[in-house]
């Protein structure tokens, strides 16, 4: 199914953006977390949202999801691993597609260290999808940089289809099948000449043809690397705007304060200015 608005990312901001939107009588499609999982669900005591004090951060994101629900927001649970900027956005989440004729960036504050090499190989033997990229290196040595909880079962799933799995975590997951080689290491470096070659397990060289890099998440810049950042966050206008036609950041992805409020404020721009573009673009869903 197309929609007019896909959301990247499940808390404040991106839901904010989602129920703008469905106010306007736009198809909202929200991707992300499970807001249980949240940090922000885990928060004591919160003081600071206007007219609200003293709640707990779960039963104000619970308030939140079920305020979307009700606006007929839909929901995707699961991580974005590729998108694509073309007659509208394609999204990429596991084996499937969702399109949309605007973007919204709220994926909060992703913090992750470049591995060395993963820049410069990245399309060139360098993956974050199993799922997408999998059979290209059937019959061949891939190699699964676990880091999420799932990225055991997406280690089965390579080997299922013919790949050569060596799975490299600082410590072996118990989910981890048992015929599945595995390496500790801590450090992880990818060499290679045009394309990916080895990799470097904590000073262990490996031959291998992939990299499959598996985070809980993925940064914006990976997903569309034409975004314009300042001082390491997505730069936006008042309009949250971002050097992208079409696309639009909200919440702590476009910096400090760090904050819900800032975030629900945001997000409920970046949505009406999303329904303008939709709206003045005349696109046809």
């Amino acid at each position: 199914m197309r929609y007019d608005l896909i959301v990247l990312g499940s808390g404040p901001a991106g839901l904010a953006a989602a129920v703008a939107a469905a106010g306007r009588g736009k198809r909202a499609l929200v991707i992300g977390g499970r807001w249980q999982d949240s940090p922000l669900a885990k928060a004591e005591k919160i003081d600071n949202y206007l007219g609200l004090p003293g709640r707990t951060g779960y039963e104000l994101l619970e308030a939140f999801q079920k305020h979307a629900e009700d606006m007929g927001v839909a929901f995707v649970t699961g991580r974005a691993v590729s998108l694509m900027a073309w007659d509208g956005f394609s999204v990429t989440v596991g084996s499937e597609v969702y399109e949309g004729g605007a973007l919204v960036l709220a994926p909060g504050v992703v913090r992750q260290a470049k591995l060395p090499g993963e820049r410069e190989f990245l399309g060139r033997g360098v993956s974050y999808c199993a799922t997408c990229d999998g059979m290209l290196w059937r019959g061949k040595d891939v190699v699964v940089v676990g880091r999420m909880p799932d990225a055991p079962e997406e280690a089965r799933y390579l080997q299922s289809i013919g790949c050569r799995v060596t799975y490299t975590a600082p410590k072996r997951p118990a989910e981890l099948a048992d015929d599945i080689p595995f390496v500790a290491a801590n450090r992880v470096e990818i060499r290679g000449g045009q394309t990916a070659e080895s990799v470097v397990l904590d000073g262990k060289e490996l031959p291998c043809a992939c990299v499959f890099i598996l985070r809980s998440a993925i940064a914006p810049t990976d997903l569309l690397p034409a975004l314009e950042l300042e001082d390491g966050y997505i730069k936006v206008d008042r309009a949250m705007r971002t050097s992208v036609g079409g696309v639009f950041a909200c919440g702590d992805c476009t910096g400090a304060p760090l904050q819900i409020a800032k975030a629900v404020g945001e997000g409920h721009v970046a949505g009406l200015s999303a329904c303008e573009y939709l709206d003045r673009a005349d696109h046809k869903l």
